[in-house]
């Protein structure tokens, strides 16, 4: 197998020349290491990945846990799931974001004219990015133990709901990749962005039980991809049993990949 590359003789119009898959895995690597020391330098990255999982717990905890469960603790095994799901997705846009940043900072511009594999600085900013989700998904169960979550799942189980989240994740910020390549500024592309996942994730199971909602509500909550994400990673976490909502999780993401990868790509070689 192959990826394409451009001749940096002839710049980015030239035609497209292969490159060993290899090759174009290891240039998709070390572009991900430059996303790493971009964090390394400006910490103040990480803010959103560290700072939201706790108040996002904390809050939605001890606002919903008593009116809807009865106790905190009775309500952790259901909120917890949830959180995480949210947060590490929502997370997701920072990619779509700094992508843009990037390349209204003509940083892409100098990738294009590069040798390398055309798929290699949008794969590496992907790739990096699942750090983040790594963090983001600590800190969440972290912040639930302390809280008194003690998942059934046990620490197997809960590495695997935390796994298929990372996974998952990764698959839908290939849709905000793309959104920001089409996007014409970052503020646009992260409103954007946040318009579409405000009701994928607030119109879910990830606080209550649909059943609880009105029925136009809860005909789309039910249908809702990530409210399958949530209970899969419930189930995971709390049981140590995957069912076939794992299998939904990792089909949608792999459909996601399928589409969206190669639309970001190619719009990202027309912007050249």
């Amino acid at each position: 197998m192959t990826a394409t590359t451009l001749s940096p003789a002839s710049g980015t119009s030239a035609l497209p020349r292969s490159v060993p898959l290899p090759v174009a895995v290891r240039q998709s690597l070390t572009m991900a290491w430059r996303g790493l020391l971009k964090v390394r330098r400006t910490p103040e990255q990480l803010f959103d990945v560290t700072l939201q999982p706790i108040l996002f717990t904390l809050m939605f905890t001890y606002i919903f846990g008593g009116a809807i469960s009865g106790s905190v603790r009775d309500y952790l095994p259901v909120i917890i799931p949830g959180i995480l799901v949210q947060t590490v997705i929502t997370t997701s846009v920072v990619t779509g974001v700094q992508l843009r940043e990037d390349m209204d900072k003509g940083v892409f511009d100098r990738f294009r004219s590069l040798p390398i594999a055309r798929v290699a600085p949008l794969a590496g900013a992907l790739v990096a990015d699942t750090i983040r989700y790594v963090i983001a998904t600590t800190l969440t169960f972290t912040m639930g133990y302390v809280m008194g979550y003690r998942p059934g799942g046990g620490i197997g189980g809960v590495v695997l709901a935390g796994l298929l989240v990372v996974v998952c994740s990764w698959s839908i910020s290939w849709v905000f990749a793309y959104a920001g390549v089409v996007g014409r500024t970052a503020s646009s592309v992260q409103g954007i962005s946040f318009m579409v996942l405000f009701p994928l994730t607030f119109l879910s199971n990830a606080f209550v039980d649909t059943s609880t909602m009105p029925r136009p509500l809860q005909v789309f909550a039910d249908a809702n991809p990530v409210s399958h994400l949530i209970t899969a990673a419930r189930e995971l976490a709390n049981t140590g049993t995957a069912t076939g909502e794992v299998g939904l999780a990792l089909l949608g993401s792999a459909l996601v990949v399928g589409v969206f990868a190669p639309l970001a790509v190619r719009a990202y070689m027309r912007r050249a």
